[in-house]
């Protein structure tokens, strides 16, 4: 199926666009910006009752852990979890400070995270060049160049794309591959 000349040009737009830029201001890196995760199946978010911050729960295939959105830094680590996702909302349970609630995950069984953010901020996941994933951050119309109003912020082209979204709080922008975890905060 051929494409229209729109998505034609919107195609040839986005591939132009081949580097990776940082987010704009206000957003900035979760540490070092890449977190290694070998093996990830899926993320979700939660809640620290006690600081108010975003929490990431990561679940791959040697188990489940538990990541502060603001510094990057592993909180918690379970090797042998009871559950992996199920139910109608793909959750499992929580860790450490958040072992009460399940935390609903998106990635390798479906789900998905949030896709707008207060402000006016939205990711779109795109593969003009399938099977790579190219992550757009977006704040105002697509007519502005990139750089203007969307950034390519992330190229899975070397593992397998799982994930991307903002927290509930839409504080955090993540995007999960088979091999790693990268976080934005504002």
């Amino acid at each position: 199926m051929a494409l229209t000349p729109f998505q034609q040009q919107l195609h040839d737009r986005i591939v132009a666009a081949d580097e990776v830029t940082a987010p704009p201001a206000p957003w900035q890196p979760v540490g070092r910006g890449l977190i290694p995760v070998g093996a990830l199946q899926g993320i979700g978010f939660a809640t620290d009752p006690g600081t108010g911050n975003d929490l990431v729960l990561v679940v791959s295939a040697s188990g489940h852990g538990l990541f502060d959105a603001v510094t990057g830094e592993k909180l918690e680590r379970e090797y042998d979890p009871e559950d992996d996702p199920d139910g109608p909302d793909l959750s499992c349970p929580g860790l450490g400070p958040v072992a009460d609630v399940r935390i609903p995950v998106a990635g390798l069984w479906g789900g998905g995270l949030h896709s707008s953010a207060h402000g006016g901020w939205s990711v779109e996941v795109i593969s003009p060049e399938w099977p790579s994933h190219r992550v757009l951050l977006t704040h105002g119309p697509w007519d502005a160049g990139h750089g203007e109003t969307w950034w390519h912020v992330f190229h899975a082209s070397w593992s397998t794309f799982r994930a991307a979204g903002f927290s509930p709080s839409g504080r955090t922008l993540a995007v999960a591959t088979s091999s790693d975890l990268t976080l934005w905060r504002r």
